[in-house]
């Protein structure tokens, strides 16, 4: 499940829609999906749209995303089909399709751990509705029989699915952001916008320059909860567009008789993880896929993370506790980019 507002932005000056600038940025902002966006873009020349029209195509763009892929509406295209408790093929869109697909590859790149079939278990440890609970050994086990990715089969030519368990609940939430992300930016590009930075609940993606030439700059925070203080600034050089996410278990958890739980949980436990990681920062082309990697990487534990991450390739920035000091790790891809 995601954690929202990990990533702090720099240097972000607020611009009313209304005060549109044909040279410098421009912001937007507003609410959604249960958090907040902000975009960043830099027009240049004569701007042949208004930033009150971008903004309004912005806004039905991510209600429609809404629309699909939140678990906090009952009428939800996802929330729906949870609903429906069979093991028939169910047609789903496009959007739930490949968001399904990329899921599913990252489930088995992390020998499991990222599963986006934990809901029913997030449910049952009150993190849904903030309502924080340790639950009974057996509660938990009658659970983990009924969550498993490999309990959903998903045929995407076709676009439908198959719950091989009826009971099988799915939540999109640790994925829907960076891929709402994607969406805006894509949005923007057919609007011949080229540079900009497009931040939706902490998960961001920036591309290009800002107006004065200067590479964007994004924060990443200490891992230290109830405190914001900045830890590492990137300098993204790379001026085709890239995504920054960043997961971590220091915001969303709470505590019982001095012991903290995440809300990141282990599916094969269906316990929260108790690994020494804190903080997981991808950089990646593609939001989505940076999305679905930070909470993988933040599941698995900071040496699988660092294995993981070689392997595939990944831009990855770590922060993990040793000997109650914080510690940073970079993959080389990562190190390359800085």
């Amino acid at each position: 499940m995601k954690l929202l507002g990990c990533i702090a932005l720099l240097l972000a000056i607020l611009i009313l829609p209304g005060c549109q600038k044909l040279s410098g940025e421009n912001e937007i902002s507003g609410e959604v999906q249960g958090t907040t966006y902000h975009i960043k873009l830099v027009l240049g020349g004569a701007a042949a749209t208004s930033l009150k029209e971008i903004q309004d195509q912005i806004t039905s763009t991510l209600a429609g995303i809404d629309s699909k892929l939140s678990n906090y509406r009952d009428d939800s295209e996802i929330s729906l089909i949870n609903q429906q408790e069979n093991t028939g093929w169910l047609t789903i869109s496009q959007e739930i399709t490949d968001l399904l697909v990329i899921a599913h590859m990252v489930y088995e790149k992390s020998d499991g751990c990222y599963d986006l079939t934990v809901k029913p278990l997030f449910d049952l440890w009150g993190f849904s509705r903030h309502e924080n609970r340790i639950p009974t050994q057996d509660e938990i086990s009658a659970l983990l029989p009924h969550t498993g990715m490999s309990l959903l089969e998903v045929d995407a030519i076709n676009q439908r699915i198959r719950k091989k368990d009826a009971r099988l609940k799915i939540d999109l939430s640790s994925i829907a952001q960076g891929y709402s992300v994607g969406r805006v930016a894509n949005h923007l590009e057919v609007m011949g916008i080229k540079n900009y930075m497009v931040e939706i609940g902490g998960e961001m993606m920036v591309k290009g320059r800002k107006a004065n030439g200067d590479v964007w700059r994004v924060g990443i925070e200490t891992p230290t909860p109830f405190i914001r203080k900045l830890h590492k600034v990137i300098d993204v050089k790379e001026r085709g567009g890239m995504a920054i996410m960043t997961a971590g278990t220091y915001r969303n958890f709470f505590e019982e008789n001095g012991q903290a739980y995440s809300h990141i949980l282990n599916p094969k436990t269906g316990r929260p993880v108790t690994h020494h990681l804190h903080s997981v920062t991808v950089m990646h082309d593609d939001p989505t896929w940076a999305d679905a990697w930070d909470t993988a990487l933040l599941c698995v534990g900071e040496q699988e993370a660092a294995r993981i991450a070689e392997v595939e390739k990944l831009k990855v920035f770590l922060i993990y506790d040793e000997d109650k000091k914080l510690k940073e790790q970079m993959s080389k891809a990562f190190a390359a980019s800085q």
